[in-house]
């Protein structure tokens, strides 16, 4: 644990530093730890090591364990609104779903979607699920580069697109072409905005490691793409936005916290490169997915009345 868990940087996010505990390990033992997810019925955390092909749980009751094997590289989850979780697959190259029945998690997992026009997905990376039930999903290449994290293939989209999949109809629409490696992406609370990463840079020396904010249009449609914030040193992998409207980010040195106009307001000292994060239900726990472990962030207040 460390005493200077957070660096300030501006004096609105003073009161982070007086309202969380030291940065707790909770686990290790993975190659590239991403994609988390709160299951809050279960108190439980889900999330992948992409490499090692498995998804791992963690929980107070049963500390960690291994939740299920040989599942297609999967990378972003995500909770649907009926509580199955949802999870971006590079191996299948689609969106997956863990039905939920009876407030139970099935054993097996359906496709939902994947192939867009008669063409394969790329190999999706990351999801949100906004209010109204729709699946929003970037399609980097990532998983079909190399054998590491996917099964290299060849790229059949004419783009890296960000999507929007409604499962009622199953109607899938491109939402943006914009971003050129889209990864990482969250609603602000009012679901106004979508935040993308572009985490180019990971594929050439000379791309991008940015947040890109869009303006979302009857609640379908992406416009107005804009330059939210240039993340750095790494990249903007994985984030969550808290409910008072600040991003938490991953990034080389640690989370980085960012108000809703774009200043960096404090980072999270972390001790590994960090891939992902997400809060729990009540966002007092903030959970980071550092390379090999699992680390936490307790708040004494919630952390979206912290602004």
């Amino acid at each position: 644990m460390s005493e200077f868990t957070i660096t300030l940087l501006d004096d609105r996010a003073g009161a982070l530093q007086h309202a969380c505990s030291p940065l707790e390990r909770l686990a290790s033992g993975a190659l590239w730890s991403e994609g988390p997810v709160w299951l809050p019925a279960e108190q439980a955390l889900l999330w992948s090591d992409i490499p090692n092909d498995r998804m791992l749980r963690w929980s107070a009751v049963d500390g960690l364990t291994v939740w299920r094997k040989t599942i297609g590289f999967s990378n972003g989850h995500g909770l649907a609104t009926d509580g199955s979780v949802l999870h971006c697959s590079h191996g299948h190259r689609a969106i997956l779903r863990t039905p939920c029945h009876a407030g139970r998690l099935a054993d097996t997992e359906e496709v939902l979607v994947d192939h867009y026009q008669g063409r394969r997905l790329n190999s999706p990376n990351d999801l949100v699920v906004k209010r109204d039930g729709t699946i929003w999903f970037s399609d980097p290449p990532y998983g079909i580069l190399s054998d590491r994290e996917g099964r290299i293939a060849p790229q059949e989209q004419r783009h890296q697109y960000v999507f929007r999949y409604d499962p009622a109809d199953g109607q899938l629409d491109v939402a943006s072409d914009f971003v050129e490696d889209p990864n990482g992406l969250a609603f602000s609370p009012d679901e106004s905005i979508l935040y993308v990463s572009d985490t180019s840079v990971a594929r050439r020396v000379d791309g991008h490691h940015h947040i890109v904010a869009f303006d979302v249009i009857a609640g379908r449609s992406l416009a107005n793409p804009r330059i939210f914030a240039e993340v750095g040193p790494g990249l903007p992998d994985g984030f969550r936005v808290s409910r008072n409207g600040w991003l938490y980010t991953s990034s080389a040195c640690g989370v980085q916290i960012y108000h809703p106009d774009g200043t960096l307001l404090a980072l999270i000292n972390v001790p590994e490169v960090v891939g992902n994060l997400t809060f729990d239900e009540h966002e007092r726990a903030l959970y980071i997915l550092a390379t090999t472990s699992l680390y936490r962030l307790v708040f004494d207040h919630p952390a979206y009345a912290l602004g």
